[in-house]
């Protein structure tokens, strides 16, 4: 009976430190999505709008901050995008990192590439879940 209780309690701090463990490395793994959405001018062209895109992509090579980063363009057919088209998910490990990368020199000169074609842009930033 003893050596039951001893098997069952060992289970039992192993499995507990084992859980400590997984949610330690899954709380590091955190990340802060940065989500821009784009309403181009209707006088831009399909050539101006792709290298807004090709631009903007590009600063995931020139910018350390920027963990990852994905983009597309709407193809909903629920037509509620209200003319916004080009969606970027950009995922930062902190609030200072999302901080860095709007103030690099690389970001700055993309915003200078964006409005002369930018009618809107939507923003959200969230914490992933």
């Amino acid at each position: 009976m003893k050596s039951k209780f001893r098997l069952f309690l060992y289970v039992f701090i192993i499995s507990l430190t084992s859980t400590q463990v997984f949610s330690q490395g899954k709380s590091s793994k955190k990340l802060l999505r940065h989500v821009v959405i784009f309403k181009f001018n209707d006088s831009s062209s399909a050539e101006d709008v792709q290298n807004v895109a090709d631009t903007f992509y590009a600063l995931k090579k020139s910018v350390p901050q920027i963990k990852d980063m994905e983009w597309g363009i709407n193809n909903s057919p629920e037509q509620f995008n209200q003319g916004f088209t080009h969606c970027f998910i950009i995922s930062f490990k902190s609030e200072k990192d999302l901080a860095d990368y709007q103030n690099n020199p690389s970001h700055k000169a993309f915003q200078e590439v964006l409005k002369p074609h930018m009618e809107k842009v939507f923003v959200v930033d969230y914490w992933l879940k």
